[in-house]
């Protein structure tokens, strides 16, 4: 089950692998939850043209 619904702004906290920006995001997409568990999400920095993939436990919600 997803923690953060579509079009809630959580904050981003990057993957270490990637150069990934960290900061506000707003969730644009429910990504189905498979046979792995994983819980993902699709997100839209506003400063960015593109949508990245991030999962749950790189998700917060305000600043902290």
């Amino acid at each position: 089950m997803h923690k953060y619904s579509i079009g809630q702004l959580v904050y981003f906290e990057g993957a270490m692998q990637y150069d990934a920006a960290r900061g506000q995001y707003k969730i644009v997409r429910l990504v189905p939850i498979e046979r792995d568990n994983r819980v993902v999400y699709r997100i839209k920095n506003a400063a960015e043209a593109f949508e990245r993939t991030a999962e749950e436990y790189q998700l917060k919600t305000g600043l902290g």
